[in-house]
């Protein structure tokens, strides 16, 4: 039997394995937030909560519901057919990979230079803007935030070495 190119597109994780993958996932984030709140402790001391009392809960809350929603989406009777495409998913891939590089390289380059970089890289690849377009959003407004925030604000915002050399 052969499929055509469109039945093709249309294959991707079923609901049922995402459902299954982002709870387990969130479990695993849960138990980590179980682990770190019983180092610091989630008793009550004299003078109120310890630092891990609130964390504890809040993880532990997460992992049943977690634990509830693996459940119920094992035991499904029907799958529930296709979560998103391959195409879809790769669309995804495409914002969040990058936002996750930039997120990562804001405390070594400053949020200006990284929010530079992905204005211009989102602008011309996603946007297909000219240069010139986008050069100029992709500096000016890194300058209208520092002005808004650092300037009239007075709230420090991450800076790198780009700024440092600047003198800021």
């Amino acid at each position: 039997m052969s499929h055509s190119v469109n039945e093709a597109a249309e294959t991707g994780p079923s609901q049922r394995g995402a459902e299954i993958g982002v709870g387990i996932a969130m479990a695993i984030i849960a138990i980590i937030g179980i682990i770190g709140s019983l180092r610091v402790g989630i008793g009550w001391a004299a003078e109120g909560p310890r630092a891990g009392f609130f964390p504890f809960y809040i993880s532990l809350i997460v992992l049943i519901s977690c634990a509830f929603n693996v459940a119920s989406a094992a035991m499904q009777a029907k799958d529930g057919g296709v979560f998103a495409t391959w195409s879809q998913l790769v669309k995804v891939m495409q914002v969040l990979v990058p936002t996750a590089i930039y997120a990562l390289v804001i405390p070594s380059t400053g949020i200006y230079v990284a929010s530079a970089l992905l204005i211009a890289l989102f602008m011309r690849w996603f946007g297909k803007y000219n240069w010139l377009i986008v050069a100029a959003v992709a500096i000016g407004l890194p300058i209208f935030t520092f002005v808004t925030f650092e300037i009239w604000f007075l709230v420090p915002l991450p800076k790198g070495p780009f700024e440092a050399a600047l003198g800021f």
